[in-house]
């Protein structure tokens, strides 16, 4: 069954329409869940209510992006609004102090595993390691992450370039044992 039907049998409340797009997509979305929040029965929780809302708001597709985009838009959504109940969320910063973030400066020293990067990710303070999981990791851009997140775009920017900053110091420490 292509894509298209699927979705469109998931709009009239097609129950094993609805099974089948899940057994699709549970899998690589309960991914995106635990990179999030680092627990299983948390992921799967989320993940629950993420195909609730999904099922619930199908009608709202356009496939404007793909469903599995859409999606996993819902996922982080839910992953966010759940750290944000157990008050592990960011805080704003004040936006007069400002830079902008040098999107394409990604280099980090050779031989840094990508297990090392992931653990400095999550080392790094709330407000930096969503934008940059969100960026780096899940691919948005700060368009869509000052929508995810309820940030500007400018925000976004600067909250990646000061999260790419500690990351690079936290690599180097790792790496090094001190500060240099």
């Amino acid at each position: 069954m292509f894509q298209i039907e699927l979705i469109e049998k998931c709009k009239l409340n097609d129950r094993k329409a609805q099974l089948t797009l899940y057994r699709q997509y549970c899998d690589g979305m309960f991914c995106v869940a635990m990179r999030f929040l680092k627990n299983t029965e948390d992921a799967e929780d989320v993940l629950q209510e993420s195909f609730i809302r999904a099922f619930q708001k199908i009608h709202q597709y356009r496939a404007e992006v793909s469903f599995g985009a859409w999606l996993k838009r819902i996922v982080v959504n839910r992953c966010i609004d759940f750290l944000k109940v157990k008050h592990e969320y960011y805080l704003s910063l004040d936006e007069g102090y400002m830079q902008l973030a040098d999107e394409n400066d990604w280099e980090i020293e050779e031989g840094i595993s990508v297990e090392e990067v992931k653990q400095a990710i999550e080392s790094l303070p709330e407000k930096y390691k969503y934008v940059v999981m969100l960026y780096l990791i899940e691919g948005y851009d700060h368009k869509e992450i000052s929508e995810i997140l309820k940030i500007s775009e400018t925000a976004s920017r600067t909250q990646l370039m000061r999260g790419k900053n500690k990351l690079r110091e936290s690599l180097k420490i790792r790496r090094n044992g001190t500060r240099s």
